[in-house]
């Protein structure tokens, strides 16, 4: 883990095109490329670009940035980890977009100030785990009440349907169609086929 940060010139690294950082961070992440596999491809892709070879980036950078991506892969495992603990007692997966937006909105907390934690671990952490715990538990229960709603509707609707549809089939008997033809627009309009 880095003891310290620095502040001052970026790296090399960071200073690379889009596409050439992507591909670094595909090599990194797939664990059958050694360091000095990726070193030579990556400053092969710098050259390509027509950069010139200030740009090409160091062993040691390499590494620097390998470790870094490490403990920030690292972070989002436990950050993984955290956020299964903390919806564990939300029970089934919540079905609604709020609710996605909410944890979404919890793991990305959670994310900033384990990277804080990361870059500056002596710093004080001015996240309160106990209030997105408790919003959480809050979008859980609008979730759920919302569903209930759901249901209910679709209970009033459906309802609604066999009584039209009973009132239908009466009335088609009255008119003289036989019960099977009656049933059939009965069938009809509660959806059966």
């Amino acid at each position: 883990m880095m003891d310290s940060v620095r502040r001052g010139k970026s790296s090399k690294i960071d200073a690379l095109p889009d596409d050439i950082k992507k591909r670094l961070s595909e090599m990194l992440r797939d664990k059958q490329y050694s360091q000095a596999e990726i070193l030579q491809e990556i400053n092969k892709l710098v050259l390509d670009a027509g950069l010139d070879e200030e740009a090409t980036i160091s062993r040691s950078g390499l590494s620097r940035h390998a470790q870094k991506t490490e403990a920030v892969g690292q972070k989002l495992r436990e950050l993984r980890e955290s956020t299964i603990a903390l919806t564990s007692e939300l029970g089934d997966k919540p079905q609604g977009d709020t609710t996605k937006l909410i944890l979404e909105m919890a793991r990305s907390q959670l994310f900033k100030a384990m990277q804080r934690e990361l870059l500056n671990p002596d710093e004080e952490a001015d996240i309160d785990v106990g209030m997105i715990k408790e919003t959480m538990l809050a979008a859980q229960r609008l979730e759920s009440t919302a569903m209930k709603a759901h249901q209910r509707e679709k209970d009033i609707r459906k309802a609604f349907a066999e009584e039209a549809a009973a009132a239908a089939e009466e009335s088609a008997i009255q008119a003289g169609l036989t019960a099977e033809g009656a049933q059939q627009i009965k069938n009809q309009i509660l959806g059966i086929a």
